[in-house]
């Protein structure tokens, strides 16, 4: 019996070895993976802003930066991770960062006012639109909300939802799920870890108790049974 569990103890540490090994290659695949996700972001030399207190700023303004994060949190009800917003480290290179600029874009993108020029009268649904210019406000408008046949939301959609914001979004898109792609993989590595140093353990303790333990022989009785006799 003690060489059964013996032989089970070695196989569980095995067993856990490779464990170990399997955490460790996933985490050194996941550490070239922020560096060369740190190395792209740097490059790029996009940061966020933030003033002398360390509080994120958007143009020069706090109240900017919160209407942005208000959209980030509670429009798109995304779980920034504050830790992630580093004044001292500004690169966005964190799922959250990604995802702050990326509202950044949206946000500008929603509320800014588009110029639209008429070369001649546009009659519309009964409404005439006379040639001139004039000065759309997107007011919130993502890019499935306009009138595209509308004279004048038809083409402030255009110059709006340029292929500009939506290469940027996309991007940035990338960016947060390759992070958070990256934590996950992390995750998994000290999992596989944890795993590996809990076999380990169990199977060497199993060989540890194995050894030197209480023997028995049997011996012949006055009456002719055989009973067990510690030695």
């Amino acid at each position: 019996m003690a060489n059964r569990f013996k032989v089970l103890g070695l196989i569980l540490a095995l067993i856990g070895l490779a464990f170990m090994v399997g955490g460790t290659v996933a985490y050194s695949k996941v550490q070239g993976g922020y560096e060369s996700l740190e190395a792209l972001s740097g490059e790029q030399n996009v940061e966020l802003a933030y003033n002398e207190e360390g509080q994120l700023i958007d143009r020069g303004e706090v109240a900017g930066a919160q209407a942005i994060m208000s959209l980030l949190t509670d429009d798109w009800k995304y779980p920034v991770v504050a830790s992630d917003l580093d004044p001292s480290d500004p690169v966005v290179n964190t799922a959250s960062e990604y995802m702050f600029q990326m509202a950044t874009i949206t946000y500008h993108t929603l509320y800014g006012t588009q110029t639209v020029v008429l070369d001649e009268d546009v009659e519309y649904q009964g409404e005439v639109f006379k040639a001139g210019t004039y000065e759309f406000a997107v007011d919130g408008r993502y890019w499935a909300d306009f009138d595209r046949s509308h004279p004048i939301e038809g083409p402030a959609r255009a110059l709006a939802w340029s292929a500009t914001p939506h290469a940027l979004i996309a991007e940035l898109g990338v960016g947060t799920v390759t992070h958070s792609t990256l934590q996950l993989g992390l995750g998994m590595a000290g999992a596989f870890a944890g795993i590996g140093l809990t076999l380990i353990v169990a199977g060497l303790g199993l060989v540890w108790a194995s050894r030197g333990g209480t023997k028995y022989v049997l011996r012949e009785t006055e009456s002719s049974l055989r009973e067990p006799v510690r030695v």
